[in-house]
């Protein structure tokens, strides 16, 4: 089959909000493989506490890629802990420079309570403007519903929640089993 002909993997929307001393990293649990639906289950949001220090990380793209970059990310995180900022950027410099990490299909979002970001394969360590962001699939329509929530009295848990209802109900590659972890500052 040719690379052209192959459907591709697809489902996957992550967002990260921030608001009143706390992160939430929400994500939807679909995966498709051209039309249909594999697994509407997926976990695609973790707790991870290398050094004693609790950072929430949600991915999007190839599972096996996100995983391999996760472990990338603790191992950082154990050699500086409690610097997210730092293991983020040697995380991006890393996946930007060696040649097998480079073959690697994923973005992550990860924060510690404090810092929020997203970090790429293409050796960007990006900080939200607004205090929201998304990625996957779904991920521009769960930004869009985010940032306008953003202005209302919710806290950040209401916020990506209704944020991923609204990309679930427009992207069909978004669905609404949602894994949600919150961390403080």
């Amino acid at each position: 089959m040719a690379d052209n002909d192959f459907p591709g993997w697809h489902g996957t929307t992550i967002i990260g909000v921030r608001k009143g001393g706390k992160v939430v990293i929400a994500g939807d649990g679909q995966v498709s493989l051209g039309q249909t639906v594999i697994k509407g289950t997926a976990r695609k949001v973790r707790r991870i506490s290398p050094g004693g220090y609790d950072v929430v990380a949600g991915f999007a793209g190839s599972t096996a890629d996100a995983f391999t970059l996760l472990e990338r990310l603790e191992t950082k995180l154990e050699a500086t802990p409690g610097q997210l900022q730092r293991a983020s950027v040697e995380l991006a410099k890393d996946w930007r420079t060696d040649k097998y990490l480079q073959k690697l299909e994923a973005m992550l979002i990860v924060s510690d309570g404090k810092d929020l970001y997203v970090i790429t394969g293409a050796g960007d360590v990006l900080e939200p403007e607004h205090d929201v962001t998304a990625i996957g699939s779904g991920g521009n329509y769960a930004l869009a519903a985010g940032r306008a929530l953003m202005n209302t009295d919710k806290d950040a848990e209401q916020i990506a929640r209704e944020a991923m209802a609204i990309a679930a109900d427009i992207c069909v590659y978004t669905n609404g089993n949602l894994t949600v972890e919150t961390i403080s500052g």
